[in-house]
């Protein structure tokens, strides 16, 4: 604890930690030749360090308020890494990435005054027994308990979803990620997905803990952003990118995994396949992003079009990108088949326990789920073999740039290093995994509740191969009939890659900014218009009606009590002086009209000024300080 901020050091939080800065070590060995002949390198490393301590800061939080603060700052941080480069193209990602932080952050605050009002605590430890007593009737007045705790969950979910990149907030990842410099697109979709992803477990397992409505509600969103990112990677024609909607993808197969856990009422199985496809994406996607960072640094583009062919004398990069791309489709032998294996066990395991007890209605949903998972896992084998294919199969205008090193010693050991540790995991499954889950079912889920075994499972069995098998061959199939046909055109005697998706699939150019800066501000302007219209018409009948004045002599008064006193004295004051001083040019005007006037201009410029948006904003942003600095002291 320091001062109002409360820290916490369990296993799974320094099991994060240590993640975390293996991350940002190897990025920092390989920026020496990502940023050789950059400018602005004082402020990306500066903003890397705060970022870092932020990412600290949110894994060994001790209550939500600690963690929301660090969250924010996080949040804030990353921005300069995606606006690094300055372009045209990284200044608009940054805009759209900093847009959904703000709406997740504000959204995650207004959780955080449901749950401190119905709980009077926000300290991690306390609020699986303060929800449970909650929904018990302890406390005040709240009406229906259930759906205020509901509503609560929902606030903080979309927050810590938006930064996880779940669907509908999964926009930024494929915008950011081009733009930004490699080593932080690795950190991005590596550690600070994961930070939602934090978040997003402590709401169901702390929060929620087996509830299967709710659970239910996660895993389908995590099914959408799993589909949703794949079908957009097997598109895109630039590396980056298409990493990026890996990511997306990748995050909805952790999302299904935290619904699962849920669904199963904390069994064993789900809790371990997603922390466990939480430390593969995120070593994963190191490996990744950092081999696309190296031929960008040599070919100077990302366009598969145009780095076609450049690995093909670079063996060592092709390993790399090849341990990582078969990794993360989920082959034998490498890490994302061990928690790919457990996902999808969890999703059988659950359809076996629904038959034994006769809920047939409820089997199709989740065989829907089942169908999409293997067909997802697919899809992540046809864009990873058209990366590798194009780039270290395929000839083509990359290998120009073939005829020097392509990495430094620095560089090597950050992606061949890193690479090495993706089989070394996905052979001692019961070694390394083993005290992974461990440490994850203590944090997040009570020992009694925890069920099964992840240790029991056998790797290799048929059962478990036959999911892997069919992935790999719906993979194969999408790559030679979909890639190789539809997905590529003859021009000039050779084939190019294109990116067939149609323009309405981009979720921000089609509805949000449509929505936000054209449609919104219509409708508000038109709602403030009739308000208004109303308004005048109201005091209208009113001053016909009530507040008629009566018919009496009176004297002519003009403006108010204070400028009808200051016009007099001061016409008393120009009498006298018309009479000595100024009698060959008397002064004839009534100042008692003049500051009448002039009070009634000055009270049209305050109310326009008041009425204005920028006005509202600058109080929104006033009252959004006050509330912090209340918060934090």
């Amino acid at each position: 604890m320091i001062g109002t901020l409360h820290f916490s050091a369990e296993g799974f939080r320094v099991l994060y930690a240590l993640l975390a800065s293996f991350l940002w070590l190897m990025t920092s060995l390989f920026s020496k030749q990502y940023f050789y002949g950059h400018r602005n390198l004082k402020r990306y490393f500066v903003f890397c360090a705060a970022t870092f301590v932020a990412v600290l800061g949110v894994f060994f939080a001790g209550d939500l308020l600690t963690l929301f603060l660090f969250f924010e700052i996080m949040s804030f941080t990353s921005y300069v890494w995606v606006a690094q480069e300055e372009t045209e193209a990284a200044l608009r990602a940054s805009k759209t990435y900093l847009a959904i932080a703000v709406i997740g952050g504000l959204s995650m605050l207004m959780g955080l005054f449901l749950l401190e009002h119905a709980f009077g605590t926000l300290r991690i430890s306390e609020l699986r027994t303060s929800a449970e007593l909650f929904l018990a009737g302890k406390g005040g007045n709240f009406g229906n308990r259930s759906t205020y705790l509901y509503t609560a969950a929902a606030l903080l979910t979309v927050g810590f979803g938006a930064k996880a990149g779940v669907f509908p907030l999964h926009i930024w990842l494929p915008k950011a990620h081009p733009a930004a410099p490699a080593p932080a697109s690795a950190l991005l979709s590596g550690m600070l997905t994961k930070c939602g992803i934090f978040g997003m477990l402590l709401v169901n397992c702390y929060l929620l803990f087996a509830d299967a409505a709710w659970g239910k509600v996660i895993l389908i969103l995590g099914t959408v952003t799993m589909v949703l990112g794949a079908v957009s990677a097997v598109f895109s024609v630039d590396i980056k990118r298409t990493l990026a909607c890996s990511s997306v993808s990748q995050i909805g197969f952790i999302t299904l995994g935290i619904g699962m856990i849920n669904v199963m009422g904390g069994h064993g199985i789900a809790i371990q396949g997603t922390v466990y496809h939480m430390v593969n994406h995120s070593l994963l996607k190191l490996v990744l992003f950092l081999a696309a960072g190296v031929i960008y640094v040599n070919t100077h583009s990302l366009d598969l079009n145009e780095i076609r062919g450049y690995g093909r004398k670079h063996p060592f990069l092709g390993a790399a990108v090849a341990f990582g791309g078969l990794g993360l489709a989920g082959v034998p032998g490498l890490n994302g088949y061990i928690s790919k294996t457990l996902l999808h066990e969890s999703l059988v395991e659950h359809m076996e326990h629904l038959e034994k007890a006769g809920m047939y209605s409820e089997i199709g949903m989740f065989k829907t789920v089942e169908v999409l998972f293997l067909v997802s896992g697919g899809l992540t084998l046809a864009y990873m073999l058209k990366l590798f294919i194009a780039i270290f199969v395929e000839k083509g205008d990359g290998e120009k740039h073939t005829g020097k090193n392509s990495m430094t010693v620095l560089s090597g050991i950050a992606v061949c290093g890193s690479a090495l540790l993706l089989p070394v995991l996905g052979l001692t499954p019961n070694i390394i995994f083993a005290k992974i889950g461990n440490l994850a079912e203590a944090f997040l889920c009570p020992a009694e509740a925890v069920t099964g075994e992840a240790e029991s499972i056998r790797w290799l069995s048929a059962e478990n191969l036959k999911g892997a098998a069919i992935s790999v061959l719906i993979g194969i199939f999408v790559y030679l009939f979909v890639v190789r046909v539809f997905l590529m055109k003859k021009e000039n005697g050779r084939k190019l890659y294109v990116n067939r998706i149609p323009s309405w699939f981009d979720l921000e150019d089609t509805v949000y900014r449509p929505v936000i800066v054209q449609a919104l501000p219509f409708v508000l302007a038109f709602v403030c218009r009739v308000c208004d219209r109303l308004t005048d018409t109201v005091a209208g009948v009113l001053r016909m009606t009530v507040f008629a004045p009566r018919k009496r002599k009176m004297s002519i008064w003009v403006g108010t009590r204070l400028t009808h006193t200051l016009g007099t004295a001061m016409d008393a004051v120009i009498s006298v002086l018309n009479k000595t001083i100024f009698h060959n040019h008397p002064i004839s005007k009534s100042f008692v009209s003049v500051f009448a006037v002039s009070e009634l201009e000055a009270r049209k410029t305050f109310s326009l000024i008041t009425g204005s948006v920028s006005f509202g904003l600058l109080l929104a942003a006033t009252g959004l300080a006050i509330t912090l600095i209340y918060l934090l002291f």
